[in-house]
C-alpha cells in the first residue's frame, strides 16, 4: 500500500509531519480588504492580526481549491500511488467536505476516502500523524479508516470568545445568540456537534466562570481513558497560560499542549478566543 494523506491548511501539523514525504497540504486563502493572503507564504500570523485590525469588513476565506484537489489526486495516481485519505476542517463549518465526495469514483486506480473530521487545528492535526502511525504499525487500510472513526467520534472541542460578532457575520452562529451575550454580560461556551457545526453547549456568566467551566467538562469527558490535550487561543497567550495552570493546579494529567489558531479559524472565533480541544490517543 502506497499512502498519500491530504489535509487542510487549519490543521496544527507537528514538525516531524511538515517533512512527511506523503503528505499534501490544501492551502485556504484568507481576503482581507479584497486582497488574497495565504498564511505562511505572504502572510504571517501576526500581520493577520494587524490587518484584521485595521480592515473596513471582517476578513473572509473561502474553501480549499477543489481543482487543486482534482490535480492533486491526478497526480498521486500517475506516482504509483494506490490509497488516498483526504481528511479536512469539519463538515459542518465548511462545504468543502460535502463538495469533494464525488471525487472519490473519479479515480479508479486509487482507493480513496474523504471522512468528515468534525473538527480542525490541533486534534486534526493529530489524527493525520496517526494516520501514518498506524501505517507504519502495519494497519490495513480498512483497519486505519475503523481507528480513525474512532478517533473521530472521541474528539471534542469546546469555545469561549471575546466577540460573538465574528461568528455571526461569517454565518456560523445566529445573531440573537450574540445579542443576548452582549445584553445579559453572558460567555457561552461553543462546542462542535456531532455534525461538525459549532453551536452555544451552555451560557455562563463572566470570563472567569467560563473558563472554570471548561475545565470542569475536560475533567468531566477525559476520566477515563488516553487523551490529547490542546489549549488553542487566538492571539491570547496570557489567557492560554491561565487556563493551563488551572489545569494543571486541578491535577489534570493528561499530555497537553498549547497551540495557535491559524488565521482562517482566528477570521471566524476574532482576537481573544480560546478553546480546549481533546482527542483519544488510540
Amino acid at each position: 500500500m502506497k499512502l498519500a494523506v491530504i489535509t487542510d491548511s487549519t490543521a496544527v501539523l507537528s514538525q516531524e509531519l511538515t517533512g512527511q514525504e506523503h503528505l499534501y497540504v490544501l492551502n485556504i486563502p484568507i481576503a482581507i480588504d479584497g486582497i488574497t493572503y495565504v498564511e505562511g507564504q505572504n502572510l504571517t500570523l501576526s500581520e493577520f492580526y494587524d490587518k484584521m485590525a485595521a480592515a473596513s469588513e471582517l476578513p473572509k476565506t473561502s474553501q480549499p481549491s477543489l481543482a487543486e484537489l482534482d490535480e492533486l489526486l491526478s497526480q498521486l495516481a500517475s506516482e504509483d500511488y494506490t490509497h488516498v485519505i483526504g481528511l479536512f476542517l469539519a463538515g459542518g463549518i465548511s462545504g468543502f467536505w460535502q463538495n469533494i465526495q464525488f471525487l472519490v469514483e473519479e479515480y479508479p486506480n486509487l482507493t480513496i476516502a474523504f471522512p468528515d473530521s468534525k473538527i480542525t487545528s490541533g486534534p486534526l492535526g493529530s489524527m493525520v500523524e496517526n494516520i501514518f502511525y498506524w501505517q507504519t504499525a502495519g494497519f490495513t487500510f480498512s483497519q486505519i479508516l475503523e481507528k480513525l472513526d474512532r478517533q473521530i467520534e472521541g474528539t471534542r472541542a469546546f469555545i469561549m470568545v471575546d466577540d460573538l460578532n465574528h461568528l455571526v457575520k461569517g454565518g456560523r452562529l445566529s445573531n440573537g445568540t450574540a445579542v443576548l451575550g452582549t445584553l445579559l454580560n453572558i460567555k457561552p461556551i461553543l462546542h462542535f456537534d456531532e455534525t461538525g457545526t459549532i453551536v452555544v453547549y451552555e451560557k455562563v456568566r463572566t470570563e472567569k466562570k467560563a473558563i472554570r467551566r471548561l475545565v470542569e467538562l475536560l475533567h468531566e469527558l477525559t476520566e477515563e481513558g488516553h487523551y490529547e490535550t490542546f489549549i488553542i487561543h487566538a492571539q491570547a497567550q496570557e489567557k492560554a497560560d491561565y487556563l493551563q495552570q488551572i489545569l494543571l493546579d486541578s491535577g489534570y494529567s493528561k499530555k497537553l499542549k498549547i497551540i495557535a489558531f491559524n488565521g482562517v479559524i482566528a477570521t471566524h472565533l476574532g482576537r481573544g478566543a480560546v478553546a480546549l480541544g481533546f482527542t483519544p490517543i488510540l
